[in-house]
């Protein structure tokens, strides 16, 4: 699927609001696991030269350069858990500060609480950058499930396959390198579950805040792919 946009052209939100100026392209793609935010986000991000950025980047990057706001992240993530909101929104300042002015960014589930979407809010007013898409994928808890418990990845170069939508020419071998297609260890159905249950927990406070406020457009994520792609691909017209 290509992406068109274009600079200072207006998008249509739900509810019939108007996002201006998308030519900045400060954008916030928000959906559960395996909605498939992340795949559009980096399609779109190709397509206009825009950065996509996630928390986990963001995190690698701060502890690469050091100081004290990554090595307090690193802590929690060599523990395996959550990275504050406080934490997170100190490095996502950075972030911002070095590289969101340049050519703005596209987002993918950040903000993920309720308290981090309203310190962002206030770090984008301070420097006058206002979001021009903050954008939902709906997908139900049942598909998710399928979609999660039912892909397959290769051991030796990491090719994606599903057992029913992305196929491999022979069960269980990878069409490109012959290496074995294996399922992840935590895609169990009680790991999904618990996934979603804090995406429930979390998130959704986020898409009410940005919902309140007139700024979220939903999309249906659910069935193939090529038609969430074309809902998106209509908000940044040529």
């Amino acid at each position: 699927m290509v992406f068109y946009a274009k600079a200072n052209c207006e998008v249509a939100a739900e509810g019939g609001e108007r996002v201006t100026d998308v030519g900045q392209h400060r954008m916030v793609f928000l959906g559960p696991p395996a909605s498939g935010k992340g795949t559009a986000a980096a399609a779109l991000s190709t397509a206009l030269g825009v950065p996509h950025v996630s928390t986990g980047q963001m995190f690698r990057e701060a502890i690469r350069k050091g100081g004290p706001v990554g090595e307090a992240a690193k802590q929690f993530i060599d523990k395996g858990q959550l990275v504050p909101d406080e934490i997170t929104v100190q490095i996502v300042r950075l972030w911002l500060d070095e590289h969101g002015r340049k050519r703005g960014f596209i987002f993918d589930g950040f903000p993920r609480t309720l308290a981090q979407a309203q310190a962002f809010d206030r770090m984008l007013a301070e420097r006058n950058l206002p979001l021009t898409l903050v954008l939902l994928l709906d997908v139900g808890e049942e598909e998710i499930l399928e979609r999660i418990l039912g892909r397959l990845s290769c051991e030796k170069c990491g090719a994606l396959y599903h057992v029913t939508r992305i196929r491999s020419q022979r069960a269980g071998v990878c069409d490109k390198c012959g290496g074995q297609l294996v399922r992840r260890a935590d895609d169990t159905e009680e790991t999904v579950r618990e996934r979603l249950r804090w995406y429930q927990q979390l998130t959704l406070d986020v898409v009410k805040f940005y919902e309140q406020r007139g700024m979220l457009t939903r999309v249906d994520g659910s069935g193939a792919k090529e038609r969430a792609w074309a809902a998106i691909s209509a908000l940044v017209p040529a």
